[in-house]
């Protein structure tokens, strides 16, 4: 165990952690912020973020994160790499579980964000990182000049399919529906790109494979029940995310898709815990929101602190 014993201990390194973190520091409350992968979150595996207020143009996101870094160093935040496996309600103090090492502090802020949902198809474990993937900023430049799929009918969908086509020969996007769910400005780039082929109605039943990776997709029409292959290289999942918060499941209150119940002012069911972000349940899941997230979870932990 630490002998220190923090104000705020912060779970995660996304857009909401770094916020909260930004804020605390500045605040003078010992802060530390615990990132178990590498700090800026899903929003590093993008590349151009258009609707982030105040760049005109865009930002790629690995830019704007280091420039949240930065910002978060310039207040002294205190960030260490490891994962979090428990977090323990000891009254005014929290215990937090990290790689086997017990950190304790006053107030704890989740941001753990939420990763890809995974469909489970046959194939699809087996040939990850052999044709099959979640992240098209990634891993989009490995599919030069070959064709491939993308699997889904949201913005992720549809920014995934613009990215690669970028690279791939061409791109099919597989969606069950007969229409995308994505904003109209994604959909009107998406018909007018001439290597997109939006293939509709349609859900992947298994990822194929030759002795070097991904040699096809085995799709199948919900309408008339027909079965194809689409013959490819690489497919690339975008078909939603869950909240990274199963470590939580019975410390805090979460709805039944698993994330965390919050208030307004983003107090969990236990005191002096706050969650932020992605992984708070909401209605968007925004870079701003998980911004504004961040800030009030830090006032609303300054807050609590005061009181006790």
């Amino acid at each position: 165990m630490e002998d220190t014993v923090y104000d705020v201990l912060i779970i995660g390194g996304g857009p909401a952690g770094l916020t909260a973190g930004l804020y605390t520091s500045r605040a003078d409350l010992k802060t530390v912020l615990v990132e178990s992968m590498m700090i800026g979150g899903q929003v590093i595996t993008t590349t151009k973020i258009e609707n982030y207020p105040g760049f005109p143009g865009g930002v790629d996101g690995p830019e704007l994160m280091q420039r949240f870094h930065e910002h978060c160093r310039e207040f002294g935040l205190n960030i260490v790499q490891g994962e979090v496996q428990q977090l323990q309600d000891k009254g005014a103090v929290k215990e937090v579980l990290v790689d086997g090492k017990l950190f304790q502090a006053r107030a704890v802020i989740v941001t753990t964000g939420a990763e890809p949902r995974k469909l489970g198809i046959p194939g699809e474990k087996e040939l990850v990182g052999r044709g099959v993937s979640y992240c098209a900023t990634c891993d989009g430049a490995f599919f030069r000049n070959v064709p491939v799929a993308v699997v889904g009918g949201g913005d992720t969908a549809a920014e995934e399919a613009l990215f690669l086509s970028r690279f791939a020969s061409k791109v099919y996007l597989v969606h069950r529906r007969n229409a995308l769910r994505a904003t109209r400005i994604l959909q009107e780039r998406i018909f007018a790109n001439a290597k997109i082929e939006v293939v509709w109605d349609s859900v992947p039943e298994q990822v194929l494979s030759n002795n070097r990776g991904v040699s096809g997709l085995a799709v199948k029409n919900r309408v008339t029940g027909d079965n194809s292959v689409l013959a490819l290289e690489g497919v690339f999942f975008a078909i939603g995310v869950i909240p990274k918060a199963h470590f939580l499941a019975n410390v805090l209150d979460l709805n039944e898709e698993g994330y965390i119940m919050t208030d307004a002012e983003c107090r969990t069911s236990m005191a002096g815990v706050f969650a932020a972000g992605d992984v708070r349940n909401k209605m968007l899941k925004q870079i701003a929101t998980a911004v504004g997230d961040g800030a009030v979870a830090a006032i609303a932990a300054e807050k609590y602190l005061d009181e006790q």
